[in-house]
């Protein structure tokens, strides 16, 4: 019996790209038995030729290539929601397209799924060979981070490079929230899911759209989205200052009495006044970033907009 695999894999500016992938893919596609491939491109409002690369790339295999293009550059995150949504088969596998997720993993990871044993084989990288040691350092300890204050674990180093059941792919979408973290969302739907390991991969050609900054608000959107950890330091860090005010005025009111004189040097009151509010703006802006959350989810707009599928 024939069973489809849907290959999902967002696009941004990656025109050189996805000739590329397509190819190394095909050339993996006779190691699945009684597989029927589906691909489903999501152009991601590229600036580039992407969507032109699509095009004929869908008239070269119409059977089996599908793409869809956003109105505009939505994230990598709504492309991969607007690909878990297209496709169709009974197996689901979300790629890049810079082929640093290698095809050749498909066949084994295929095996365990189709062993019954696992809902889900994930991918991790084992190293981070090429990347700026900095971006490395902090990626470290992001994962280390969010696993402390989270109760959803994350396994350090995965990818979303992953092949998973229709039962799991449908429990996603049944997530349809507006901020979205999709190695948090993998891994709070459960099913049981196996780790495959290798080493870093470097990009066939084009460079990423993605620099320290922006993986910074990435992990930051993350931990918000996964953990109340913050808004509890902001409680306890406001408990403990309004302890501290409350000691040092009972410190300055026993001196006056029983010493006289008065609190020496407005130097001192105003480092203390700047500290305090410091605390404040920062307890304030982890609120505010909550509620910023809170502000978009209500507001119900759609997660991406297409302007061409086919």
């Amino acid at each position: 019996m024939t069973k489809k695999l849907s290959i999902i894999v967002p696009c941004y500016c990656e025109e050189e790209s996805i000739p590329l992938f397509y190819d190394a893919v095909e050339k993996v596609a006779p190691q699945l038995p009684n597989i029927e491939l589906e691909y489903w491109f999501i152009d991601d409002g590229s600036s580039d030729n992407t969507l032109g690369e699509l095009r004929k790339l869908q008239q070269k295999d119409p059977e089996h290539v599908h793409y869809a293009s956003f109105s505009r550059n939505f994230g990598k995150e709504a492309g991969l929601y607007c690909g878990l949504q297209q496709a169709t088969g009974d197996y689901v596998a979300v790629m890049d397209v810079d082929l640093q997720d290698p095809p050749e993993l498909l066949p084994k990871m295929l095996g365990y799924l189709e062993s019954g044993e696992y809902d889900c084989v994930g991918t991790r990288r084992v190293d981070r060979k090429g990347e700026p040691p900095i971006r490395s350092f902090f990626a470290h300890m992001f994962y280390k981070l969010i696993n402390k204050i989270s109760d959803t674990e994350i396994v350090d180093g995965a990818r979303d490079y992953r092949l998973m059941t229709r039962q799991m792919v449908d429990a996603i979408l049944s997530m349809s929230e507006y901020n979205r973290f999709s190695k948090g969302i993998f891994s709070w739907v459960g099913f049981k899911t196996k780790y495959l390991e290798y080493q870093n991969k470097e990009r066939v050609a084009g460079k990423t759209s993605w620099n320290f900054w922006s993986l910074l608000k990435y992990s930051i959107d993350g931990i918000v989205s996964f953990s109340q950890t913050p808004l509890n330091i902001a409680s306890y860090v406001g408990l403990l200052s309004s302890v501290a005010s409350v000691i040092g005025i009972i410190f300055v009111i026993a001196r006056k009495l029983l010493y006289g004189g008065s609190a020496f040097g407005w130097a001192s009151m105003v480092c203390i006044f700047l500290f305090i509010g410091g605390i404040q703006l920062l307890c304030l802006g982890i609120v505010g970033k909550y509620i910023g959350k809170i502000f978009m989810e209500v507001k119900n707009r759609p997660v991406y907009i297409l302007k061409e599928k086919k």
